[in-house]
């Protein structure tokens, strides 16, 4: 799924209910109407998806076998994505998302071993990595204010239960601001780089490189551990 979420301090449990009881409704109607397909997980298409993992998954070191937490996974579509550019590299997969009907389809469709999904608000588990694609982007209508409050608990969680780092997209805000003057519009967060930047290498012991410049109106962080904070424990543990 495009936008699924974490659970975490700093917020009221009404907050946190409405926001992911939204996110589940919105995504799981998008995929009752469109299928296991980028429609339905709100992307246009299968090219600009494709395109947005190419991004996400520079953070990861394919050398060696890593384990890999993706976030609002939906029905999987990373999946096949992996096993075509990491053919090589064993990957230890675990697809998260608040959608029932998401994991059921992803379930069907990828479960293997060392492959696994699980409805969830965040990560059971520690791996080397975590990627989310699309998690920030349609706020279901809540303030500004609420759902940046929410995004920073969905990037400490993140951080949280990753080994080496995690990746995020985010929808690029246009240079003079973006307005929102009609429902779909005020639905669609957007920021620029420097806010999610900064904020990350603020919070946690970490080094963030943005990549802004495939051709699409948005960014993702690569936001990688610093050598001396990374957990001594790796590996492909679940």
């Amino acid at each position: 799924m495009s936008e699924a979420g974490g659970r975490g301090a700093g917020r009221q449990a009404p907050d946190l209910e409405a926001i992911c009881s939204g996110v589940d409704a919105y995504y799981t109607a998008c995929v009752a109407r469109h299928g296991a397909t980028p429609r339905g997980v709100d992307w246009s298409c299968e090219a600009t998806q494709g395109l947005r993992f190419v991004q996400l998954m520079k953070l990861c070191d394919a050398s060696a076998p890593f384990s890999l937490n993706d976030i609002g996974c939906g029905y999987g579509a990373l999946v096949p994505f992996l096993a075509a550019r990491f053919a090589s590299c064993e990957i230890d997969y675990l697809g998260i998302d608040l959608s029932r009907a998401m994991i059921s389809r992803a379930r069907r469709r990828f479960s293997a071993p060392q492959r696994r999904f699980v409805v969830a608000t965040e990560s059971p588990r520690m791996a080397d990595y975590s990627v989310a694609s699309g998690i920030m982007n349609v706020n279901v209508g809540h303030p500004r204010k609420v759902w940046e409050s929410y995004v920073k608990d969905v990037l400490r969680q993140m951080h949280a239960t990753s080994r080496r780092g995690f990746s995020v997209n985010f929808m690029r805000a246009d240079a003079a601001g973006h307005a929102e003057d009609d429902l779909s519009e005020a639905q669609l967060y957007r920021t620029t780089p420097e806010i999610w930047a900064e904020h990350c290498a603020r919070e946690f012991p970490v080094m963030v490189d943005i990549i802004d410049n495939y051709g699409m109106k948005e960014f993702t962080l690569l936001v990688r551990r610093k050598p001396d904070a990374v957990p001594l424990q790796t590996s492909l543990s679940h």
